[in-house]
């Protein structure tokens, strides 16, 4: 377990988009990786909880870890072939936020350890401004306000870098440009 969530070590800047389902992070994490010609991460959990719907079967709290791995493998296998930015879809702070609220009293000590040493340059928290738009995985329409308070709490308790990536997805986009060009130059 230890060495499949553990983070590649990288001179990569990586940037992560953050927050509840139905908040534009998949559709901004292309925007951003083509404006800086470089790779994104995808979200592993939707490939797995797609391929298990194709089975009729549901996830469960058996799940959250071979999740957090597949996340892990993919963000460590574009590491190598990103430039020097690398756009995650989401982080195993995400998938332990997600397994907490699917699965009450869901725990797991390597996930909890990783989930806080992974490093970030910097996270980019998705408002519920947008639309929820339902694309069948997605099932928490209405428990957006909660969802949301669970992520910020989240990288607040972390100590984690964020900003709050609000309005439409134009706004979310100009935002997102303005920091991690920052963010390039130092």
């Amino acid at each position: 377990m230890e060495k499949t969530l553990k983070q590649r070590d990288s001179n990569c800047l990586k940037i992560v988009l953050f927050g509840p389902e139905s908040t534009g992070k998949t559709v901004l994490a292309k925007k951003l990786a083509a404006h800086y010609n470089t790779l994104w991460v995808p979200e592993f959990s939707r490939i797995y909880a797609e391929k298990k719907a194709q089975k009729n079967e549901v996830l469960t709290q058996d799940d959250v870890l071979p999740i957090a791995e597949g996340q892990m493998a993919l963000e460590n296998k574009l590491t190598l072939e990103a430039n020097k930015l690398l756009i995650c879809d989401t982080d195993l702070l995400e998938t332990k936020v997600y397994g907490e609220a699917y699965y009450q009293g869901f725990t797991s000590e390597a996930l909890d350890r990783f989930a806080s040493e992974n490093y970030y340059n910097l996270y980019f928290l998705t408002n519920i401004d947008l639309p929820w738009e339902s694309d069948g995985i997605r099932d928490k329409p209405h428990e957006r306000e909660s969802m949301f308070r669970a992520f910020q709490n989240a990288l607040e308790s972390h100590k984690k870098p964020y900003v709050l990536l609000e309005g439409d997805m134009t706004n979310r986009f100009i935002t997102a440009v303005s920091h991690i060009d920052e963010l390039l130059k130092k």
